[in-house]
């Protein structure tokens, strides 16, 4: 189940566990072809990255796990969204598309050029994006066929200040941001998730990051897949851009297992 050299890794949880605990922007790592298409030199990059990744957020994510009464699947990328970001639409629908950030990045946070203007992100969509996607929607199908349901759980974070490249960066940035899909994030869900991190100082709903990671084969048509997306302010657990992790994450990871047992025990109610 676990190829070393696949772009991402699921871990197992228990047999009958709903739960899949997803970090897709966790990770920094390039590999050496793909670097190779990007204009930023060494020092450029680290800067990027620092500024672009959710660090930490894996370990989040498999803490959380480790700690959950029945450990839920954790789905982690192993490889940077600067390689491709599997959660963008791979087409015109993606509303990151003007701001050089769809599925394949052609500028930076900053609106520096990443790659050429004239690259094209087709082969980076065939090596990378098209594969993690049929591993997630796979991994999604196992849940339904073994629970009966599947809960999503995305956890993400975000800078404390706005960035260049965000469309609505504009609005309230909490300290734990709840991102929410109309479709497949039932109330007591969203509800229970602003109960489990209301001691974090304060939650919001859909700002400054919106809406929840479903694959497209279950999206806006299968009730029995819900989803949460988590956005941690990277200034509750961590030195910014991209520094060392604080006490801020254990308890995160802890806050985060606690929502996993709930929703492992009770099923959100539509």
């Amino acid at each position: 189940m676990n190829d070393p050299t696949a772009p991402h890794r699921l871990t197992p949880g228990a047999p009958d566990s709903p739960v899949i605990l997803h970090a897709p922007h966790g990770a920094r790592k390039i590999p050496a072809a793909v670097r190779a298409e990007i204009l930023l030199n060494d020092r450029s990059l680290t800067r990027e990255l620092d500024h672009i990744t959710d660090t930490h957020t894996d370990r989040i994510a498999e803490q959380a796990a480790a700690r959950s009464a029945t450990r839920p699947w954790t789905f982690v990328n192993r490889l940077s969204r600067l390689v491709v970001d599997p959660e963008r639409f791979p087409d015109e629908r993606e509303e990151m598309l003007a701001a050089g950030m769809g599925a394949v990045y052609t500028r930076t946070t900053h609106g520096e050029d990443l790659r050429p203007a004239d690259h094209d992100g087709r082969p980076l969509l065939e090596r990378y994006f098209h594969p993690y996607a049929a591993a997630m929607t796979d991994a999604v199908t196992d849940r339904l066929e073994a629970a009966g349901r599947a809960v999503i759980i995305d956890v993400h974070s975000y800078p404390s200040a706005p960035l260049p490249y965000e469309l609505h960066g504009d609005g309230p940035r909490p300290p734990i941001c709840l991102g929410r899909d109309p479709f497949h994030t039932p109330p007591d869900l969203l509800a229970r998730a602003e109960e489990t991190f209301a001691g974090f100082g304060g939650t919001g709903v859909n700002s400054p990051f919106a809406g929840a990671y479903i694959p497209l084969k279950y999206y806006g048509n299968d009730p029995r897949v819900s989803a949460l997306m988590i956005e941690i302010r990277r200034d509750t657990y961590m030195t910014e851009p991209g520094g060392p992790a604080g006490p801020g994450l254990d308890a995160l990871a802890e806050a985060l297992a606690e929502l996993v047992d709930a929703v492992t025990a009770a099923p959100p109610t539509r």
